[in-house]
């Protein structure tokens, strides 16, 4: 299994270069010696002495950026005008817009979209407000909202800097599943106030996804948006992770021709992505489940003042067996790590079972370097785009909530995340399936759709479902 990754960053240089036939290929050398990827030349501007050109590099960080800049400021013939970073290019002024579904062409037009006859829309609605799911946006809109407490491997960062996630969120829902979604940061950390605002914005939204909330707080804030609100509330740290490891769990257990139900599952970093993913794998069969934090495994010898370890001892560990993460995998078939770097070594995996499954998940980094753990794992997974195996909520988000609003789900239950699950596995063929291949591309346009026909038919025979038939939204409005 040979694994790469590529670099991480990628500059554009504004470079202003004598106009002679030697001096790009001085630039090209110097850049190749120190380590950079030429992938794109842009001619700015052209004089009888000068040429401006934007070069695009792929370089491995910042530091080696400076590295490339300090060579070329040391060439003569070379002046480096300016260095951008194209990812900070890309969210300039934000990356989501509003635009609008119908064009205002006359005063006839704006009559129908605004006043007068708006109104006659809005009493329909008034009369029966189920309307709302055929006469606005509520019908194909989720809210993705965060406080910001728990932002990617950045932590409790704010509302102000989580905001680009939850735009990129925004823009992942839009490409992937056609679903329109609008980003809302809080700035409160109060549970009580969150779940006060969240139920106050509902009516304009047919969904409200959670993200970057931090634990334990978002286990009470889901549970009290599912009860108070009949529209699907979903937190995707935990259970958009839980849907697409089990989807990868299921096609790892075939590449190494393991039963789920037999397989003992080691399970790092008991938080909410945990023990949603606990939850999960134990409700598609698996039955030996141990899980270890802070405190080593959590067993029921231990009284935890956190609810949900309680929980977790009370339901896990079926031999109570105690002691650390060595005491744990011994004989573990698989790692599922939701910590930090450095939790798992080449002699943990050793001890393992036969051809062991590892999903190192810690971004951004994982909980072992997967070219330490290659030659002795059967299949590795991370969280990571520059290895094979990404485990990628985008996988799950768009195609769950798609499905979801589709046949108006008042909420996202177990059996809609498992078929979702299932249904992300089986895009990978029998022909496809390797140890680099168990889950799909982010960019297969398979997986949304798949997903989303999987949740419709659970939605429908878990009883949850409300749409009877199509809405056109042009009956019984006159």
């Amino acid at each position: 299994m040979a694994l790469q990754h590529n670099v991480g960053l990628s500059l554009i240089f504004r470079l202003e270069l004598e106009n002679s036939g030697t001096t790009f290929g001085k630039l090209a050398s110097i850049i190749g010696e120190a380590g950079g990827d030429i992938i794109a030349v842009d001619v700015i501007r052209v004089s009888r002495e000068t040429v401006i050109r934007d070069v695009t590099i792929n370089v491995f960080d910042r530091a080696h950026g400076q590295q490339i800049v300090s060579a070329l400021e040391a060439a003569p013939g070379i002046k480096v005008i300016n260095v951008s970073d194209r990812t900070f290019l890309m969210h300039l002024g934000g990356k989501v817009e509003v635009s609008p579904k119908i064009r205002v062409k006359n005063r006839d037009d704006l009559s129908r979209v605004y006043t007068p006859h708006v109104a006659r829309v809005c009493e329909a609605i008034h009369q029966d407000p189920s309307k709302a799911f055929q006469l606005t946006i509520k019908r194909n809109t989720v809210a993705v909202v965060s406080d910001g407490t728990a932002v990617l491997g950045l932590g409790d960062i704010g509302p102000y800097a989580a905001m680009p996630v939850m735009e990129g969120k925004a823009m992942l829902f839009k490409q992937f599943a056609g679903v329109d979604a609008f980003p809302i940061c809080l700035d409160t950390k109060d549970p009580d106030e969150i779940v006060r605002i969240v139920k106050a914005i509902a009516p304009a939204f047919g969904g409200i996804n959670l993200e970057d909330i931090s634990s334990p707080r978002c286990f009470e804030i889901e549970e009290r948006l599912k009860e108070e609100l009949d529209i699907p509330v979903f937190h995707d740290d935990q259970h958009g992770t839980a849907v697409v490891l089990l989807a990868g769990l299921i096609n790892a257990a075939k590449v190494v021709a393991k039963r789920l139900e037999d397989l003992k599952v080691v399970v790092v970093g008991i938080g909410a992505a945990g023990v949603a993913c606990t939850k999960i794998i134990l409700a598609a069969g698996v039955k030996n489940v141990i899980g270890v934090d802070r405190v080593g495994i959590l067993s029921r010898n231990e009284h935890y003042e956190n609810p949900m370890w309680s929980w977790y001892a009370a339901n896990t560990n079926p031999d109570n067996i105690t002691g650390t993460l060595s005491d744990a995998i011994k004989g573990a078939d698989v790692f599922i790590g939701l910590s930090g770097p450095g939790v798992l070594t080449v002699e943990h995996i050793k001890s393992m079972a036969k051809d062991p499954i590892v999903f190192a998940m810690a971004n951004p980094t994982p909980e072992i370097d997967p070219e330490a753990a290659e030659p002795y794992v059967r299949v590795m997974a991370t969280g990571r785009s520059d290895y094979p195996n990404q485990i990628n909520n985008v996988l799950c988000f768009p195609g769950i909530f798609k499905g979801a609003l589709e046949c108006r789900a008042r909420t996202i239950n177990e059996e809609m995340k498992l078929a979702a699950a299932r249904a992300i596995a089986s895009v990978v063929s029998e022909e496809e399936l390797s140890e680099q291949y168990i889950i799909p591309s982010v960019f297969n346009k398979k997986v949304a759709e798949a997903v989303s026909r999987a949740v419709i038919e659970a939605a429908y025979s878990s009883g949850v479902a409300r749409r009877e038939g199509l809405d056109t939204g042009s009956n019984n409005n006159f």
